[in-house]
C-alpha cells in the first residue's frame, strides 16, 4: 500500500533522512518510532506529498507521489501532529469542506459524520467555531475527517497527542477496524506501550537512518519495546 524507496531528504547541509526504505502492506498497522528530531515527520510529510525528496521514490498503492501525488491523495488521509484547521469555520462546515474535496456523496457523508461525531462525544458542538475548541476537540475532528471519505491509507503524526483515555481507544478500535478491510496505517508515535499492543509491524529510525524494521517478534524477542529503544537510542 506503502513503499517507501531509498528515500533521502536534505536541508542544505543536514541530512534528515538517509536512504530509508519502508513497505506497509495493505491490512497493516505499521508504528514508526524514533527520538524528535529523528525523521519521522519528515518522512511523513514527504509520504503525504507535502515535503518534495531529493533522492528515492514513494508510491502510494503503486502510484508515484513525485510524479502522479494528485491521484495518490485522493488514496490516503494525514493527520499532522497538530491539527492546524480552519478554526473561521464550524465543525460541521470543516467536515462537509472535507467531504466536498473528496466527493463524498451527501447521504454518505451525513452518515459518516453522524456516526464518528456520536462515537467522539462531539455531536454538540459541530455547529461551533472551530477556534473555540480546545486541542482534544480538534484532534477528534482531525481523526473524523480523515475517516469520512473512507481512504485505503491513513498517515497520522503523533495521533493520541490531545485524547482522552475514550478517544484513544476509540481511535485504536478505528485503526483496527480499517486495517480488516483491507487499509492500511502508518503512524508516528512516542507512546510506546501503545505501539507495542497495536502495531502488527515498527520501525525505529535515528538520525533519518533506519535501525531496525520488521514484526514486533522479530524486533522485541523477548525484550520489550521500551527496552529495545532504548538499547538503540543509547
Amino acid at each position: 500500500m506503502l513503499r517507501i524507496e531509498h528515500l533521502t531528504k536534505k536541508y542544505g547541509a543536514k541530512t534528515a533522512v538517509d536512504d530509508l526504505s519502508l513497505h506497509i502492506q495493505k491490512g497493516e498497522i505499521y508504528g514508526f518510532i524514533g527520538h524528535n528530531g529523528a525523521g519521522k515527520t519528515t518522512t511523513i510529510k514527504a509520504c503525504c506529498g507535502i515535503h518534495r525528496f531529493d533522492e528515492g521514490e514513494i508510491y502510494i498503492d503503486g502510484t508515484s507521489i513525485r510524479t502522479n501525488p494528485l491521484a495518490c491523495k485522493k488514496k490516503l488521509a494525514y493527520i499532522p501532529d497538530n491539527p492546524d484547521l480552519y478554526e473561521f469555520m464550524t465543525g460541521i462546515k470543516y467536515l462537509n469542506f472535507i467531504a466536498d474535496m473528496y466527493r463524498v456523496p451527501t447521504e454518505a457523508r451525513s452518515s459518516r459524520i453522524h456516526e464518528y461525531a456520536e462515537k467522539f462525544e462531539l455531536t454538540d458542538a459541530l455547529g461551533d467555531s472551530v477556534s473555540s475548541y480546545s486541542h482534544g476537540m480538534k484532534q477528534k475532528l482531525a481523526v473524523i475527517s480523515a475517516w469520512i471519505h473512507e481512504p485505503q491509507l491513513i498517515i497520522m503524526d503523533e495521533p493520541f497527542v490531545g485524547l482522552d483515555p475514550k478517544a484513544s481507544h476509540l481511535l485504536k478500535e478505528m485503526m483496527r477496524e480499517h486495517c480488516s478491510r483491507g487499509g492500511a496505517i502508518f503512524f508516528s508515535t512516542h507512546v510506546l506501550e501503545v505501539a507495542e499492543k497495536l502495531c502488527d509491524k515498527i520501525a525505529i529510525i535515528k538520525g533519518g537512518r533506519l535501525v531496525i524494521s520488521g514484526t514486533m517478534d522479530e524486533v522485541l524477542g523477548t525484550d520489550s519495546l521500551e527496552d529495545v529503544f532504548l538499547e538503540l537510542e543509547g
